[in-house]
């Protein structure tokens, strides 16, 4: 009998030492050979699908004041109503709803998922994102149970995708309470040095309780039961101290309201694997995004990834990938990729190569700027990107809000402006993350409405909205499980309630997948070399020019040579003459067009300049340089055009 079939058929366990018998040596879903491969799409479990969209019409763009209803009482619709909704209530996404959409997101290109954390939280509490755990080894109700979760990763597997589970080991939810007399309170207390003294337990309604006698009480399993494996330091500053000293400020600090662990207590990080090993045997996930990685020292996070590793394994899954948020920019992140070595596969780019994706991708910034992000001897990160297999781009994300910007769609020329991002993200070095929504150009309010809302371009909320469209999100607390606040609605996309956005003929979604899809036929595209390429501009020399004009690079894999052509404006066409390799290009050759994603919108009757299979002929400058003339094609648009293009199917080489 399989070890979920028997973990299932009881309650969860209370003892991760004593209630489980994990399985080693047994048959699980395979590790791809490289992660390179995959293109990742992250989504907030509450946030993504219900499963009901059938039950709610698509919403119309071009009428969106027809979905901000009055509410029940008839009172009309108010924008801070809108944003309280987001940032407190859950909304109602559950693991079936994701399960649900495994077709859309094939679709798209998708090939492999990861869920924001589906573990208990607090009953009491609305913290939806997932962040704050009660119970390790149990599935928040909200989402669904232990069972949907192990159908949702059966599922996706059966469809070719991968699951990535995200997991907390830094810190537990808000699970207890600090004395009441503690200076700053017992929520968030005054940092310490020291340690502050332990209050209680939190009850089922978050009252103090002097023993943990239920499974809403406390926290679970029975080994994180132990206040002595608490740092109990109180709310400091979470960016203060040096990265290598293990008992910097920012490495004992609780996370806001949560609580930080003690990680050097007696047995306990060995307690916190045990209960990841537990997911990874009942789900078969395949693999762990990492949060707050930064927070606990280098050598626990080799010893938490390195055990993960080896048991995973022994499972059949050599290379489980572990994926690691480290906040603080490219330093920061190239010192955990240096001690943590092949025990992380990667870490999260959320630092100055995200802003300078974002910049370039909206023509703000040079294209130089980002590609020497690349480069061992010109940036921090060099090192560990210029493979591509050990950094995680991202375009858009659930939690960074910086100089007043939110996804890359709040401020975009057009509804289709951040293809020239995803196409930096796929086309290249690196493992591509997709953000749920940006293939929607989900993108809050619109700039009109924006004087409405509270914190606008300051708060993270306005990053998650639900596209699923729910009417209401749930009432606060414990009665969320069963019933939905109708005096609030739902927080929906573009400021909207009760209509879903779930479009596959929307304008990015369509360029998206014809941007996957190519990635996915041509390897050189997922591992090849990468040059950035001059262009010439009306007889100017070629050079690598400013922003607003045509960004080029090229893969190269072997003898064969994609090169990537952005028209980086975001209102304007632009072309110009684009330098190749002059050996794998010799004069008289040509090359050919395998995407133009101004086409891919337009679908067959596109009348525009270089459709796929048309040719480029190679031409030779004076001094022997090669290059092709790209004529002026749309803004925000991508071709990409190869000397090797694919054979026709079913054609016999030799």
């Amino acid at each position: 009998m399989a070890f979920a079939d028997i973990l299932l058929d009881h309650d969860r366990p209370a003892s991760i030492r004593r209630g489980v018998s994990l399985p080693r040596r047994q048959g699980y879903y395979p590790s791809p050979v490289e992660w390179r491969d995959q293109v990742l799409y992250f989504l907030l479990v509450d946030r993504f699908s219900d499963g009901q969209e059938a039950t709610r019409p698509r919403l119309d763009r071009q009428r969106l004041e027809a979905a901000r209803p009055a509410l029940p009482n008839g009172e009309p619709w108010r924008w801070d109503r809108w944003a309280r909704s987001g940032a407190e209530r859950f909304q109602g996404g559950t693991l079936e709803g994701v399960r649900s959409k495994l077709d859309y997101l094939q679709g798209l290109g998708v090939t492999t998922l990861w869920l924001s954390p589906v573990f208990r939280q607090r009953g009491h509490l609305d913290s939806y994102h997932g962040y704050g755990i009660q119970d390790f080894l149990d599935v928040d109700p909200r989402f669904g149970d232990r069972r949907a979760l192990v159908e949702l990763v059966a599922a996706a597997h059966e469809a070719g995708l991968r699951v990535i589970l995200d997991i907390i080991f830094n810190h537990s939810g808000a699970n207890w309470l600090y004395p009441p007399a503690t200076p700053g309170g017992e929520t968030t207390p005054y940092y310490t040095w020291e340690r502050h003294p332990f209050g209680a337990w939190r009850g089922h309604d978050g009252q103090p309780v002097a023993a943990i006698q239920t499974p809403e009480e406390g926290v679970w399993p029975r080994e994180l039961q132990d206040s002595e494996r608490y740092t109990r330091a109180g709310l400091g500053d979470l960016g203060a101290g040096d990265i290598n000293d293990p008992y910097a400020e920012h490495k004992r600090t609780d996370f806001i309201t949560l609580r930080d662990f003690k990680l050097d207590s007696p047995g306990l990080l060995t307690d916190l694997a045990l209960c990841y090993k537990y997911w990874i045997a009942l789900s078969d996930c395949d693999g762990f995004r990492i949060d707050t990685l930064k927070h606990v020292s280098p050598e626990e996070a080799r010893n938490f990834c390195g055990s993960i590793k080896e048991f995973a394994a022994n499972l059949g899954k050599k290379n489980f990938f572990l994926v690691g948020e480290i906040a603080g920019g490219d330093t920061n992140q190239d010192r955990y990729l240096d001690v943590l070595a092949r025990n992380l596969n990667a870490a999260l780019d959320i630092g100055e190569m995200r802003v300078q994706l974002n910049a370039i991708a909206k023509a703000l910034a040079h294209p130089r700027d980002y590609f020497a992000g690349f480069e061992p001897g010109h940036a921090v990160m060099g090192s560990h990107r210029n493979l591509g297999e050990r950094h995680v781009s991202v375009l858009d994300d659930h939690d960074h809000v910086f100089g007043g910007k939110l996804r890359f769609s709040s401020e975009a020329a057009s509804d289709h402006q951040l293809v020239a991002g995803v196409a930096l993200q796929l086309f290249t070095l690196g493992i591509p993350c997709l953000y749920y929504g940006t293939e929607q150009a989900l993108a809050g309010p619109e700039p009109g409405e924006r004087q409405w809302l509270p914190d606008w371009g300051g708060s993270d909320r306005y990053l998650r909205e639900a596209m699923f469209g729910p009417l209401h999100p749930r009432q606060a607390g414990y009665p969320g499980l069963d019933a939905v606040d109708t005096d609030l609605p739902g927080f929906g996309a573009f400021g909207t309630a009760g209509q879903h956005c779930f479009d596959s003929e929307h304008p990015a979604y369509v360029r998206i997948a014809a941007l996957t899809a190519l990635r996915r036929d041509f390897p050189a595209l997922r591992y090849g070399r990468q040059y950035p390429r001059p262009i010439s501009i009306l007889g100017w020399p070629f050079d690598v020019y400013g922003p607003g004009e045509i960004v080029a690079w090229s893969r190269i894999l072997d003898d064969e040579e994609l090169v990537c052509v952005l028209n980086a404006h975001g209102t304007d066409a632009r072309g110009a003459n684009v330098l190749i390799d002059a050996v794998l290009n010799p004069h008289g050759g040509a090359m050919t067009v395998v995407l133009n994603t101004a086409q891919a919108a337009a679908g067959p009757g596109f009348a525009g300049v270089h459709p796929v299979g048309s040719e480029v002929p190679v031409r030779i400058a004076a001094d022997g340089k090669a290059f092709v003339e790209i004529g002026e094609f749309p803004p925000s648009e991508v071709l990409v055009l190869t000397n090797h293009p694919q054979p026709e199917p079913g054609a016999v080489l030799g």
